[in-house]
Protein backbone atom coordinates (compact mmCIF):
# COMPACT_ATOMS: atom_id res chain seq x y z
CA UNK A 1 0.00 0.00 0.00
CA UNK A 2 2.64 2.51 0.81
CA UNK A 3 3.87 2.04 -3.02
CA UNK A 4 0.66 2.44 -4.15
CA UNK A 5 0.64 5.90 -2.19
CA UNK A 6 4.03 7.14 -3.37
CA UNK A 7 3.07 6.04 -7.11
CA UNK A 8 -0.11 8.23 -6.73
CA UNK A 9 1.33 10.61 -5.28
CA UNK A 10 4.25 11.22 -7.66
CA UNK A 11 1.29 11.75 -10.33
CA UNK A 12 -0.20 14.01 -8.56
CA UNK A 13 2.98 16.32 -8.81
CA UNK A 14 3.23 16.23 -11.83
CA UNK A 15 -0.90 17.42 -12.19
CA UNK A 16 -0.03 20.22 -9.42
CA UNK A 17 2.55 21.49 -11.91
CA UNK A 18 0.69 22.15 -14.60
CA UNK A 19 -2.12 24.03 -12.00
CA UNK A 20 -0.51 27.01 -10.99
CA UNK A 21 -2.20 30.22 -11.86
CA UNK A 22 -0.80 32.09 -15.26
CA UNK A 23 -2.36 35.53 -15.97
CA UNK A 24 -0.51 36.23 -18.89
CA UNK A 25 -3.13 33.73 -21.44
CA UNK A 26 -6.79 34.18 -21.77
CA UNK A 27 -8.79 32.82 -19.69
CA UNK A 28 -10.95 29.75 -19.25
CA UNK A 29 -13.78 31.72 -21.15
CA UNK A 30 -12.07 32.85 -23.85
CA UNK A 31 -9.56 30.30 -24.90
CA UNK A 32 -11.13 29.64 -29.06
CA UNK A 33 -8.07 30.98 -30.16
CA UNK A 34 -5.44 29.88 -27.41
CA UNK A 35 -2.09 28.22 -28.90
CA UNK A 36 0.01 25.65 -27.30
CA UNK A 37 3.25 27.04 -25.20
CA UNK A 38 4.86 23.90 -25.61
CA UNK A 39 5.05 23.66 -29.71
CA UNK A 40 2.11 21.79 -30.40
CA UNK A 41 1.16 23.71 -33.99
CA UNK A 42 -1.39 21.42 -35.10
CA UNK A 43 -4.02 22.54 -32.89
CA UNK A 44 -5.39 25.57 -30.88
CA UNK A 45 -7.78 26.17 -28.71
CA UNK A 46 -8.49 24.32 -25.28
CA UNK A 47 -7.06 21.24 -26.93
CA UNK A 48 -3.83 22.82 -27.36
CA UNK A 49 -4.49 24.42 -24.02
CA UNK A 50 -5.40 20.64 -22.91
CA UNK A 51 -1.79 19.10 -24.41
CA UNK A 52 -0.05 22.01 -22.65
CA UNK A 53 -1.64 20.70 -19.70
CA UNK A 54 -0.87 17.50 -19.91
CA UNK A 55 3.20 18.56 -20.35
CA UNK A 56 3.15 20.37 -17.42
CA UNK A 57 2.45 23.69 -18.41
CA UNK A 58 -0.58 25.90 -16.37
CA UNK A 59 -3.80 25.98 -17.62
CA UNK A 60 -5.13 29.66 -18.12
CA UNK A 61 -8.46 28.96 -16.19
CA UNK A 62 -9.38 31.74 -14.00
CA UNK A 63 -11.52 29.30 -11.60
CA UNK A 64 -11.20 25.40 -11.12
CA UNK A 65 -12.67 23.42 -13.88
CA UNK A 66 -16.02 21.83 -12.60
CA UNK A 67 -18.64 19.26 -13.94
CA UNK A 68 -21.84 21.09 -15.64
CA UNK A 69 -23.96 18.38 -14.99
CA UNK A 70 -22.18 15.76 -11.83
CA UNK A 71 -23.77 12.65 -11.52
CA UNK A 72 -22.60 9.12 -8.77
CA UNK A 73 -19.31 9.52 -6.86
CA UNK A 74 -16.67 6.71 -7.90
CA UNK A 75 -14.11 5.08 -5.10
CA UNK A 76 -11.89 2.36 -6.05
CA UNK A 77 -12.42 -0.26 -4.40
CA UNK A 78 -8.29 -1.47 -3.92
CA UNK A 79 -7.16 2.21 -4.17
CA UNK A 80 -8.46 4.45 -1.56
CA UNK A 81 -6.71 7.49 -2.88
CA UNK A 82 -8.83 7.05 -6.32
CA UNK A 83 -12.25 8.59 -6.05
CA UNK A 84 -13.73 11.13 -8.70
CA UNK A 85 -17.88 12.09 -8.89
CA UNK A 86 -18.55 11.22 -12.48
CA UNK A 87 -20.50 13.52 -15.30
CA UNK A 88 -23.87 12.05 -15.79
CA UNK A 89 -24.23 9.46 -18.71
CA UNK A 90 -20.80 8.30 -17.95
CA UNK A 91 -20.05 4.94 -16.26
CA UNK A 92 -17.02 3.76 -14.11
CA UNK A 93 -14.64 0.94 -14.81
CA UNK A 94 -12.32 -0.39 -12.13
CA UNK A 95 -9.10 -0.81 -14.30
CA UNK A 96 -7.65 -3.70 -12.36
CA UNK A 97 -5.11 -5.85 -14.79
CA UNK A 98 -3.58 -8.73 -13.20
CA UNK A 99 -0.60 -8.76 -15.94
CA UNK A 100 0.49 -5.26 -14.87
CA UNK A 101 -1.00 -5.10 -11.66
CA UNK A 102 -2.46 -1.91 -12.65
CA UNK A 103 -5.33 -0.01 -10.39
CA UNK A 104 -7.46 2.82 -12.48
CA UNK A 105 -10.34 3.74 -13.40
CA UNK A 106 -11.86 3.75 -17.00
CA UNK A 107 -14.70 6.47 -17.44
CA UNK A 108 -16.48 5.97 -20.51
CA UNK A 109 -19.49 7.64 -22.01
CA UNK A 110 -22.42 5.87 -22.60
CA UNK A 111 -22.48 5.50 -26.08
CA UNK A 112 -19.07 4.26 -25.97
CA UNK A 113 -17.88 7.28 -27.89
CA UNK A 114 -15.76 9.23 -24.95
CA UNK A 115 -12.97 7.70 -22.66
CA UNK A 116 -11.01 9.39 -19.95
CA UNK A 117 -8.46 6.94 -18.27
CA UNK A 118 -6.11 6.86 -15.22
CA UNK A 119 -4.29 4.64 -14.03
CA UNK A 120 -1.90 5.92 -11.43
CA UNK A 121 -0.33 2.88 -10.70
CA UNK A 122 0.91 -0.06 -13.45
CA UNK A 123 4.05 -2.39 -13.36
CA UNK A 124 5.72 -3.98 -16.18
CA UNK A 125 9.14 -5.40 -16.52
CA UNK A 126 12.45 -3.84 -15.65
CA UNK A 127 13.79 -3.10 -18.53
CA UNK A 128 10.39 -2.16 -20.76
CA UNK A 129 11.39 1.34 -22.49
CA UNK A 130 8.44 4.52 -22.46
CA UNK A 131 7.65 3.69 -25.81
CA UNK A 132 6.20 -0.02 -25.87
CA UNK A 133 3.41 1.07 -22.99
CA UNK A 134 2.87 4.40 -25.08
CA UNK A 135 1.80 2.14 -27.91
CA UNK A 136 0.51 -0.58 -25.60
CA UNK A 137 -1.87 1.86 -24.68
CA UNK A 138 -2.75 3.32 -27.81
CA UNK A 139 -3.37 0.12 -29.64
CA UNK A 140 -5.69 -0.97 -26.73
CA UNK A 141 -7.62 2.32 -27.50
CA UNK A 142 -7.67 1.53 -31.18
CA UNK A 143 -8.79 -1.84 -30.23
CA UNK A 144 -11.41 -0.52 -27.85
CA UNK A 145 -12.77 1.93 -30.75
CA UNK A 146 -12.73 -0.82 -33.55
CA UNK A 147 -10.40 1.33 -35.38
CA UNK A 148 -6.57 -0.22 -36.80
CA UNK A 149 -4.65 2.72 -37.70
CA UNK A 150 -3.70 6.11 -36.50
CA UNK A 151 -4.60 8.54 -39.20
CA UNK A 152 -2.39 11.97 -37.31
CA UNK A 153 0.00 12.23 -34.70
CA UNK A 154 -0.76 15.91 -33.94
CA UNK A 155 1.79 16.49 -31.59
CA UNK A 156 4.22 13.61 -30.02
CA UNK A 157 6.79 14.54 -26.53
CA UNK A 158 9.26 12.18 -25.07
CA UNK A 159 11.46 13.45 -22.16
CA UNK A 160 13.00 12.91 -19.26
CA UNK A 161 11.13 14.48 -16.03
CA UNK A 162 13.29 16.89 -13.37
CA UNK A 163 13.14 14.81 -10.82
CA UNK A 164 14.92 12.83 -7.76
CA UNK A 165 13.77 9.40 -9.95
CA UNK A 166 14.73 8.52 -13.01
CA UNK A 167 11.11 9.17 -14.47
CA UNK A 168 10.15 9.93 -18.29
CA UNK A 169 7.24 11.48 -20.12
CA UNK A 170 5.97 10.43 -23.20
CA UNK A 171 2.80 11.79 -24.82
CA UNK A 172 1.06 11.81 -28.14
CA UNK A 173 -1.95 13.65 -29.75
CA UNK A 174 -3.89 11.41 -32.17
CA UNK A 175 -6.14 11.49 -34.84
CA UNK A 176 -7.93 8.33 -36.03
CA UNK A 177 -11.21 7.86 -37.92
CA UNK A 178 -13.52 10.54 -36.93
CA UNK A 179 -11.50 10.41 -32.97
CA UNK A 180 -9.14 12.54 -31.31
CA UNK A 181 -6.68 11.29 -28.28
CA UNK A 182 -4.29 12.42 -25.90
CA UNK A 183 -2.45 9.61 -24.41
CA UNK A 184 0.79 9.95 -21.67
CA UNK A 185 2.23 7.74 -19.53
CA UNK A 186 5.06 8.48 -16.85
CA UNK A 187 7.71 5.38 -16.64
CA UNK A 188 9.38 5.21 -13.54
CA UNK A 189 12.56 3.00 -13.48
CA UNK A 190 14.67 2.09 -10.52
CA UNK A 191 17.33 -0.97 -11.30
CA UNK A 192 16.73 -4.24 -9.89
CA UNK A 193 13.07 -3.42 -9.35
CA UNK A 194 10.00 -3.64 -12.29
CA UNK A 195 9.27 -0.10 -13.88
CA UNK A 196 5.95 1.51 -12.73
CA UNK A 197 4.07 3.76 -14.87
CA UNK A 198 1.09 6.23 -14.81
CA UNK A 199 -1.06 5.55 -17.42
CA UNK A 200 -3.80 8.32 -18.80
CA UNK A 201 -6.66 8.69 -22.08
CA UNK A 202 -8.28 11.26 -23.02
CA UNK A 203 -10.13 10.31 -26.21
CA UNK A 204 -13.42 11.43 -28.41
CA UNK A 205 -15.25 12.67 -31.55
CA UNK A 206 -13.26 15.15 -33.17
CA UNK A 207 -16.13 17.64 -33.65
CA UNK A 208 -16.57 17.69 -29.48
CA UNK A 209 -13.10 17.22 -28.18
CA UNK A 210 -12.88 20.99 -27.54
CA UNK A 211 -16.12 20.73 -25.24
CA UNK A 212 -14.92 17.45 -24.18
CA UNK A 213 -11.65 19.07 -22.78
CA UNK A 214 -13.44 21.77 -20.90
CA UNK A 215 -16.36 19.99 -19.89
CA UNK A 216 -14.84 16.34 -18.90
CA UNK A 217 -11.17 15.72 -19.09
CA UNK A 218 -10.26 19.47 -17.24
CA UNK A 219 -12.63 18.79 -14.20
CA UNK A 220 -11.75 15.35 -13.82
CA UNK A 221 -8.54 15.67 -13.91
CA UNK A 222 -8.76 18.70 -11.33
CA UNK A 223 -10.50 16.23 -9.14
CA UNK A 224 -7.60 14.30 -8.70
CA UNK A 225 -5.75 17.24 -7.27
CA UNK A 226 -8.21 17.84 -3.89
CA UNK A 227 -6.73 15.78 -1.55
CA UNK A 228 -9.26 15.65 0.87
CA UNK A 229 -12.89 16.44 0.11
CA UNK A 230 -14.08 15.90 3.86
CA UNK A 231 -12.58 19.13 4.45
CA UNK A 232 -14.63 21.10 1.41
CA UNK A 233 -17.55 22.95 1.82
CA UNK A 234 -20.98 21.27 1.94
CA UNK A 235 -24.09 23.39 2.69
CA UNK A 236 -27.02 21.22 1.90
CA UNK A 237 -24.78 18.17 3.05
CA UNK A 238 -25.73 16.16 0.34
CA UNK A 239 -22.36 14.43 0.07
CA UNK A 240 -21.20 16.50 -2.65
CA UNK A 241 -18.65 19.46 -2.22
CA UNK A 242 -20.27 22.59 -3.26
CA UNK A 243 -17.58 23.44 -6.37
CA UNK A 244 -18.63 19.69 -7.31
CA UNK A 245 -22.26 20.40 -6.78
CA UNK A 246 -24.71 21.68 -9.66
CA UNK A 247 -27.17 23.00 -6.84
CA UNK A 248 -25.30 23.41 -3.88
CA UNK A 249 -28.03 24.62 -1.79
CA UNK A 250 -30.31 21.44 -2.66
CA UNK A 251 -30.10 18.64 -0.93
CA UNK A 252 -31.80 16.34 -3.38
CA UNK A 253 -29.56 17.91 -6.18
CA UNK A 254 -25.92 16.90 -6.70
Amino acid sequence: MKAIKLYFLLAIIILLAACSPDNSVANNNNLENAISKQGCQNVSGPTAIYWDYANGIPAPLSQIPVLANPGPQFIHSQHPYLGLILPQGYTAFEDQDLQTASLGVNIIRNDNAVIWRYVPLSTFAENTSVTSIISREINTMLNFYGIQNIDDVLCSVTKPLDSPLNMTYSGRLLRFGNFTALVYVIVTQVQGLPASAVLSISAGPSTEYNNLVMDIFLPLSFQLLVSDRDSLSDRDGDGTPDIFDSEPDNPNVQ
